[in-house]
Parts: structure tokens; sequence; C-alpha cells
């Protein structure tokens, strides 16, 4: 069986160094669509678009790339703290379609209090997981069966609600979900299809895994599993290794304490997770063989980046299928570069991958010089 092999857009912007640089691309949407039709071309099975108050709105954007891509699935945030299921189901059931079956759905309960008391939510953690279980037994009813619903809960009341138009896929988009809390564990078993961590230790993974594992048993469900990750990959191990170094060149002691101190401030199980790794430390970032928490001493939410050659990182990510994952939500800096060199030189050595070579086309979103400026586009052939 293959791998599902998912990239990223950097929807808050993108970077060739972590810290302050004097290189930087914005989030501009035609940035968007070229990563997105470049993916699509070389073969990635998704992309994911994330969520925060630093990204593009996630909706928005996926329904930007409606017109420009034709294969590639769209992992797009369903957010259950500050949307109400019956709105958010009839959004999925519409971009769906538009898409042509090519949903998939992101839930996020939410991971930083202050953001959330921001868009005017103020549960605390184990609430939003309440929650959360309350908006998804209302959102799976309304796209499962097509029902009128009535449900009167702790979080969510609703009466007569309704999805008239059916999402393409049956019974509802799939639904994928990340978090490390028993919380969050009891909500994917409950009600998700697919389980993400991130990119912890692969001893660490499987306790996860089979955690949640056996919590989906007792409601009689079984669950796929995925793991995100950044990957630095290259034609040797001494020139990843470098590029990793590279990358946090230009951070400064003062940034790591003051990112350490914003990210011990959220209730997040899974970035205390990521922040214990590391622990700030610059001495101590090889946390596993070629796994590397370098990227998680300034950006929360992954934090960890497979380096090496493509043969090393191909044969560390088949440790994790090993324990039963099968799909890879990967990406790296810059996102557009970093795409096009994991899938030439490591999909040939993956499950139900082919050599890839990058056509013309795949520059139809817009193309960028090396400094993140818009260029002329290529000649067609």
């Amino acid at each position: 069986m293959g791998l599902d092999i998912f990239w990223f857009l950097p929807t808050s912007g993108d970077t060739r160094y972590l810290g302050k640089s004097d290189f930087g691309r914005k989030p501009t949407n035609a940035y968007m669509r070229q990563i997105a039709v470049t993916a699509e071309h070389l073969g990635y099975d998704g992309l994911l678009i994330p969520t925060g108050s630093t990204c593009l709105d996630p909706w928005v954007t996926a329904a930007s790339l409606v017109p420009v891509t034709h294969r590639i699935r769209l992992l797009v945030a369903l957010r259950t703290s500050i949307s109400g299921p019956t709105a958010s189901a009839r959004q999925a059931a519409a971009l769906d379609e538009a898409l042509g079956g090519r949903l998939l759905l992101n839930v996020v309960p939410g991971g930083d209090a202050r953001e959330l008391a921001a868009d005017g939510v103020f549960h605390d953690h184990d609430t939003r997981y309440d929650a959360a279980d309350e908006f998804l037994t209302v959102w799976r009813r309304l796209l499962e069966s097509g029902e009128t619903v009535d449900f009167a809960g702790k979080h969510v009341t609703v009466q007569g609600a309704r999805n008239i138009h059916p999402a393409v896929q049956q019974p509802y988009p799939p639904l994928y979900f990340g978090g490390s809390s028993p919380a969050a564990h009891e909500l994917a078993a409950k009600h998700v299809d697919a389980y993400l961590t991130w990119g912890e230790p692969p001893a660490a993974v499987a306790e996860k895994i089979a955690n949640v594992r056996d919590r989906a048993a007792k409601y009689g469900r079984s669950v796929r599993f995925g793991v995100r990750l950044h990957v630095i990959v290259r034609e040797t191990t001494e020139e990843a290794w470098a590029d990793a170094e590279r990358l946090i060149s230009k951070l400064t002691d003062e940034d790591i304490r003051l990112a350490q101190e914003n990210y011990a401030g959220m209730d997040s199980e899974g970035q205390r997770r990521m922040a214990a790794l590391h622990g700030g430390r610059r001495d101590r970032l090889e946390i596993s063989p070629n796994l590397w928490a370098g990227v998680g001493l300034v950006r929360g939410g992954a934090g960890t980046a497979l380096v090496g050659d493509a043969p090393t990182v191909a044969a560390r990510l088949l440790e994790y299928a090993d324990l039963g994952v099968d799909t890879f939500v990967l990406s790296g800096y810059p996102h557009l570069e970093e795409a096009i060199r994991f899938a030439e030189l490591v999909f040939p050595l993956l499950p139900g991958k082919e050599p890839v070579t990058l056509r013309g086309e795949a520059h139809t979103g817009g193309a960028f010089d090396l400094r993140g400026r818009p260029a002329d586009p290529p000649e067609r052939r």
C-alpha cells in the first residue's frame, strides 16, 4: 500500500531563515496558488491549509484553489470553537462539491486561549473538547443523513437544523485531527477518520497511536494515523545538516527566549511536548536519529524536521509507517523549493510514488524570483 504524502501552504508567510532576516515571502494568493499547482504536478496527495490569527483565512484560500487544481486534496481547518455546526456543514458540502470530492477537514478546537479570546471564545482546555464533541455530533448528523436535527447540549443547541445539499463524499468529507491530551485522544476516538501527531520520536508516536486505537475500539471504530513533520532533504547528509544549521543561523538567544515564553503561556499539550523535546537549547536539537527540533525553537505547532539525504529520510518515514502511519503532512523552507526537492529526491524511494519531473505548466499560479518577488512567467512549451 502506498503512503499519502501531503504538503503545506505557508499562509502566514514563507522564508529561507527563521528569525529576523531580510528574506521573506508574503503569503499572497498568487504564491499560494503557485505552491498548490506545483505540488499537484509533482504528485503530492494533499495540501494542508493551516489556520490561526497570522494565517490567511483557510476557507477563502481553499476556494481560490478550486479553478487551478484538479486532483490534489485540500485539508482545510474546521474550527469547532468559533463557528456553528449548521453553517459549517453547509460550507463543507458546498466546497466539497466545488472541488469534485477533494475536500478533507482538519478539526481544530484551538490550542491558544489568548487567540481564542480575540475571537470571543473563553473556553478552557477541556471545555473546548467538550464543545467540539457536541459540534461534531450535530455536524455529522447533518451530513450523514440530511435529517432535520434538534440538539440541546451544554455548548451547542440547534433547532430544526438541516443541510439540504449533500457533500460529494459520503457520508461527509473525511475528518482529520491532531491533539495530545487525553481529551483530544477521546475526541479522535469518537469522531475522526484520521489522527495526526506532530513529529515526536517513533516510540512516543507509537504510544499515542496505541492510546487512540484502544479508545476508538471502545466505540467500535477504527482510525487511520498520520504524522506532521518538516523535512530538510539534500543530495548528501552533510548538505542537509548544513542547511538545518543555516535555517536557524540568524536566531538570537533573545528570539528563542521570547518564543518559548509565548508557547509556555498556551494550554496546548502538544505544544508543551514540542517544547520539552529541546528545552530551548541549541545543543540538544537532534532528539532522535535524523529528527531535529530546531524549527520548534521559534515556531509553534510542528517543530521537528527529518534531516538527511534521500535514502535516510525515506527510511525514517518508513519507520513511522511500520507503526501504522499511512499519511505524512510535510513542509520545508522555502516551501516551493523544498516541495520540489523532496518530491524529486524522496518520492522514488517511497511505496506508491513515482519519479517526478516538474513541468512548465506547474508555474501557472504565478512565478517568483529567488527573493520572493513576482517574476515574468516562464515560456510555455
